[in-house]
């Protein structure tokens, strides 16, 4: 005659079938912890490499043609200051080559674009005409900057800390960038010119 089971021999397989069932919750939460860090990760280089792309292809087609601001100033074909800040543009530029695509006769082919660090997060704003208009709704690029600096290559060869003294109608031959966020400061070079391509380092 067979018997059943103790209360004891229950009791064990039932703490046995917890403890597996609790490193089962504890894998499958630990896998979707890593996957959703490799996610972020993958989302914040993407980040990175659309808001160079994008910088690189400004900068590649600047012109040294100057505008006026919305209230009929002067504005350089170039601007630029060492300390970023929320008051002004951390980059303004002109350049050529906005494609037409929705077939606008009356949209012109040149572009002025501006860059801003606002709250820790790199926007590129352009106007709708060069002249006498207002910057459209911000673009946002990069989130979580803490710091960021700009450098500025001039035809000499020499570095300089800013772009804002320079004479209206001249441009930079290179641009730095470097800003810092969670990890290492990242730095980004782009030349002003045809043919610029960035290059990203951990210095």
């Amino acid at each position: 005659m067979s018997r059943g089971f103790t209360l004891i021999e229950l009791l064990v397989a039932l703490l046995i079938f917890a403890m597996l069932s609790a490193a089962g919750v504890m894998l499958l939460s630990g896998t979707v912890s890593a996957q959703g860090a490799v996610t972020a990760r993958l989302d914040d280089m993407a980040a990175i490499e659309r808001a160079s792309s994008l910088m690189t292809a400004d900068l590649a087609q600047a012109l040294p043609r100057i505008s006026r601001t919305q209230n009929g100033k002067l504005a350089p074909a170039f601007y630029a200051e060492a300390t970023i800040g929320p008051e002004r543009p951390a980059l303004l530029l002109v350049r050529g080559g906005w494609d037409n695509l929705d077939g606008n006769a009356d949209r012109p082919t040149i572009q002025k674009v501006e860059y801003w660090l606002v709250d820790g997060r790199l926007e590129r704003r352009s106007h709708p005409y060069v002249d006498g208009t207002a910057a459209t709704d911000a673009t946002p690029l990069i989130e979580g900057i803490t710091s960021a600096r700009l450098r500025f290559r001039d035809a000499s060869g020499a570095w300089r800390k800013d772009w804002a003294a320079v004479q209206p109608d001249l441009l930079p031959s290179a641009v730095e960038l470097t800003f810092s966020r969670r990890g290492a400061p990242l730095r980004l070079l782009f030349l002003v010119g045809p043919g610029a391509a960035p290059e990203n380092d951990d210095d």
